[in-house]
């Protein structure tokens, strides 16, 4: 794990990119991180969250500086601009149950090619999906989900890198830090090794590639 200011970290991430970034609604996202991808002005990015949040808020910074070609999320109901943009035909978006979002990144994450599931069956959801059939019930094969970057929070963060969460700021962070190629984490605290215990490392020190130094 290396500590890295925000700048350098995003300035790692090219136009193009699939990011992952944790949040639910905004809690749980990694502000400093969205809020540089803005300054630079990385364009053309395809973000793998549960939601788009709101205006001027969270990952809503990205869409209103229309800085995105393609959600893959849970929902985009509180987000007006993530709307106007899909039905203006500027924004993809691919809604993907909550459950089965949270699996296909965890699939991803576990080095597996999909995951079973019987949700949507028999609706849309199904269209231009493979159906299987097992033990006499019907499943649709939902393809694993990783990403180039994850953008992850966390309350606190040893100096290697051991992260630990606070309640349902948790949600998507330790998933896509699993799913990704390069993960970049802020921390409400960075604190000396040891004070995090054991019990309490929900994303280990190996996992993290960069830690963002607190101002």
């Amino acid at each position: 794990m290396q500590s890295i200011c925000v700048e350098d970290a995003v300035a790692q991430i090219p136009a193009g990119a699939t990011i992952a970034i944790g949040g639910f609604l905004a809690v749980g996202t990694p502000e400093r991180l969205v809020d540089e991808l803005v300054r630079q002005g990385k364009s053309h990015l395809t973000i793998i969250a549960n939601d788009t949040a709101r205006p001027g808020t969270g990952i809503g910074k990205l869409i209103t500086a229309r800085l995105v070609d393609r959600v893959i999320v849970s929902h985009i109901g509180l987000n007006p601009e993530t709307q106007q943009q899909m039905m203006a035909g500027t924004l993809a978006v691919e809604l993907v149950p909550q459950g089965t979002l949270a699996e296909r990144i965890r699939a991803g994450g576990y080095g597996l090619g999909g995951v079973l599931t019987p949700t949507g069956v028999g609706t849309r959801v199904e269209e231009g999906k493979q159906r299987l059939e097992v033990n006499g019930r019907v499943y649709l094969l939902e393809v694993a989900l990783q990403a180039d970057f994850a953008l992850i929070q966390a309350f606190a963060a040893d100096y290697l890198g051991n992260l630990t969460y606070v309640l349902t700021a948790r949600n998507f962070n330790p998933l896509i830090a699993m799913a990704a190629k390069t993960v970049i984490a802020c921390a409400k605290h960075i604190v000396p090794t040891g004070l995090i215990s054991p019990d309490h490392v929900v994303t280990p020190a190996p996992i993290v590639d960069y830690l963002v130094t607190n101002p």
